[in-house]
Order: structure tokens, then sequence, then C-alpha cells
């Protein structure tokens, strides 16, 4: 029960990350040490779907370690219905402190993945290099349209789930890019079956393809894998910089007007520009409070994992 307790715990925080554009959840598995555990359970859906089709409940059951997956994403869920309205409504009115405090988070969940790393070389610093370019360029690419069809929205579903994984991408951004997300976020409220079915597949395809080629590439690389996937959250600290400038926006699904593209400044600039507080020490306070919070979940952890298991 308490480790139940524990992993449903992870399930919000993931739940929770995933709320805000351009955090992952997966950074928040990679951090509280189930991430690799993720990948092979759900890598052995499809094996199990085939055994429950036989008739092999319990062996269906033990192969896609379904106990794990339903306590976590019990908690992913709980953590979306419950906190999705608090955090949208803290983005909106405290920005500097809530992503001082995912800034913080993620630099020092840069350093927990770095420090997995067996050795160090050539490979793994272009693994590395790889990894922040993709991630930087995500974050500051032009936003597209693309088309409302099915089999749009059927790709669209299979990449966003498939960033959901990633440490540093956020399967929301990605669909802010795409020019999608409002069109999701509306078929969601107003209950439209056909778009959300169509979109659900493809989240099912994608995540059950992709986790099973990270968990491959773990297993057969996996320095240089978590080399790119350290990349990945260095080049995401671009996204939650706390300063910026909004140079475009968007109409959300409400009408109203939310920043789009957007730049960094320094918090003397910000200041200079908007004319507000920048807020430093607060936002420095959590910064700090964002990498406490990591190294006292990696030191729980710890102490409930006293065996590492090599994946």
């Amino acid at each position: 029960m308490k480790k139940a307790l524990l992993l449903y715990a992870k399930g919000i925080a993931m739940g929770a990350a995933d709320v805000v554009p351009g955090v992952s959840g997966g950074t928040v598995a990679f951090i509280t040490g189930i991430y690799d555990e993720l990948l092979r359970s759900i890598s052995g859906v499809p094996s199990a779907a085939v055994q429950l089709l036989r008739g092999r409940v319990r062996d269906a059951w033990q192969t896609a370690n379904l106990s794990f997956l339903l306590i976590l994403f019990g908690g992913v869920f709980t953590s979306i219905i419950s906190l999705a309205r608090l955090i949208s409504y803290l983005l909106e009115h405290h920005p500097i402190p809530v992503w001082s405090f995912f800034f913080g988070l993620i630099l020092v969940s840069v350093h927990i993945v770095a420090k997995d790393i067996g050795r160090w070389g050539a490979s793994r610093v272009v693994a590395l290099l790889l990894g922040i370019a993709f991630a930087y360029w995500i974050t500051v690419a032009e936003p597209v349209q693309w088309a409302t069809d099915g089999f749009s929205l059927f790709l669209a579903g299979a990449i966003a789930i498939c960033a959901m994984i990633l440490p540093g991408i956020s399967g929301s951004f990605i669909l802010l890019l795409l020019g999608l997300y409002p069109v999701v976020l509306a078929a969601v409220k107003g209950f439209e079956a056909g778009i959300l079915l169509t979109f659900l597949a493809g989240c099912v395809v994608g995540i059950l393809t992709f986790a099973r080629l990270v968990s491959w590439m773990l297993k057969r690389w996996r320095d240089l894998t978590l080399a790119f996937l350290t990349g990945l959250m260095l080049g995401s600290l671009n996204k939650v910089w706390p300063w910026k400038e909004t140079l475009t926006w968007r109409v959300d699904s409400h009408g109203a007007q939310v920043p789009l593209l957007e730049r960094n400044l320094s918090p003397g600039a910000f200041a200079d520009i908007t004319g507000q507080d920048p807020q430093l020490v607060l936002a420095l306070m959590l910064a700090f409070a964002g990498i406490a919070l990591v190294l006292g979940i990696e030191w729980i952890a710890a102490r409930h994992q006293p065996v590492a298991e090599n994946a």
C-alpha cells in the first residue's frame, strides 16, 4: 500500500507537469526513477493484448505490468482534473514564480539524468548537442496550421503523445506548434466523439510504438540515449525561462488572446520593456525550491529502491 501511494503521488506529479506547456511528464518520470519501468510496461501492452485474447488474463496483467500502469495513470488523471485550473490560474496571474519553479526543477533534472551516463565520449557529446538543438528548435519554431482531417488528427495524436513521454518536450506545446491545440481542446470541452476518438487512436498507436523504440534504445545504447535526453532537457530550458516578451498572440477557445511566440529577456530588460516587477528574489527562491524538491524526491526514491535495477 505504501509503494502504491508513492507511485500514485508520482503520477500526480507527472499530471501536474503535463498541464504546463513546455514541461513534460516524462521529465518527472525520470526524476522519480520510474522512466525505465514506464517504458517497459507500455511496451508490453501489445503482447498482453494477444495473451488476453487467448484467455490468459493473469499472464496479460503481468506482461503489461497493469498494476503499475493503472496506479500511475490514475494519479496522472487525478492531477490533470484537479490541478489544471489551479496551474492555469497561476500561469496567468503569477507566471514568473511558476516558470522559475519549473526552471529550477528541469535544471537539476539535467544533472540527475547526466550522472546516470556511464562514460562520456565524443559520441555522447554529439548526442547531447543534437538533443539541445532539437529541443531548442521546437521551442522557437514558427507555428503552422495542420489540416483537421482524420489522418492529420491521428498523426498529431501520435506525435504529441510521443513528446509527452520524452523528458523536456511537452505534448501540449507540440499541438500548439501544429495549430491543433484549440481544435483538440474544443473537442474535449464539446465532447466531439469523432475528433476525440481519431486523436486518441493516434495517441495509442504513437505511445505503444514510441515507448517500445525508446525502451529498446535504452537497452542497446543507454549512454547515447541518456545523453540525447539530457540535451532535450537543456534545450527546453529556453521555453521555461521566466522573463519573456510576447511577440505574437493567438486566440484561445474562449476568444481571449494568449502568448504564442515569445523571446527571452534578462530580468533588467524585462523591467525596462514591460514596466513590471521582475520579482527576482521570489523567482530565485522558487527556482531553488524546485531544485530542492527534485533532490528530495531523488533521496526518497533511493531510500525506497536501495538496489537500482539495470535496464
